[in-house]
């Protein structure tokens, strides 16, 4: 199956890399500490136990952490990445899901060299490791070819 070429659009790319740095593990578990120790610090300086400053510093260390994974991870992901201001082609066969630029050069990787996948509202996430991957808009595929996009996904790579 072969998807129609495809411009990212930076608005989604950006929601698509936040939606990935989200629901890695070690961030959540850092998230969930940064609000716990948000919580602790609120509630012991509300009933006086603490100076003013772990409530200050809990509250800056949160917004902190929210401006990173929110704004700047995801910006300069986008920037770094030539691809995703290229024009694209990603076709999916029974072995390999291959991507061609509008330029003429292509690369093929072999189903089992993604590791896992799963779906954001706008992308496919194929990863080659926890840290390694590619998106592909759902938008690259014209009608119930995303149907058939995610149905070849679902036989050749697991699912996060």
């Amino acid at each position: 199956m072969t998807s129609q070429y495809f411009i990212y659009d930076k608005k989604k790319v950006i929601q698509a890399l936040r939606f990935h740095f989200i629901t890695r593990r070690e961030i959540k578990v850092m998230i969930i500490l940064v609000n716990v120790f948000a919580l602790v610090s609120a509630s012991l300086f509300f009933f006086k136990k603490v100076q003013p400053m772990a409530f200050l510093v809990s509250s800056v260390l949160w917004i902190l952490l929210m401006i990173a994974f929110w704004f700047l991870m995801p910006n300069m992901v986008y920037n770094k990445a030539p691809s995703f201001k290229d024009r694209l082609k990603a076709s999916l066969s029974a072995t390999t899901f291959t991507l061609e630029s509008h330029q003429g050069g292509s690369r093929s990787w072999a189903w089992n060299e993604f590791s896992t996948w799963m779906e954001s509202p706008h992308f496919f996430h194929l990863y080659f490791n926890s840290r390694s991957f590619f998106i592909i808009p759902k938008d690259a595929f014209e009608g119930d070819d995303v149907h058939e996009a995610r149905k070849m996904l679902n036989e050749n790579i697991k699912k996060v």
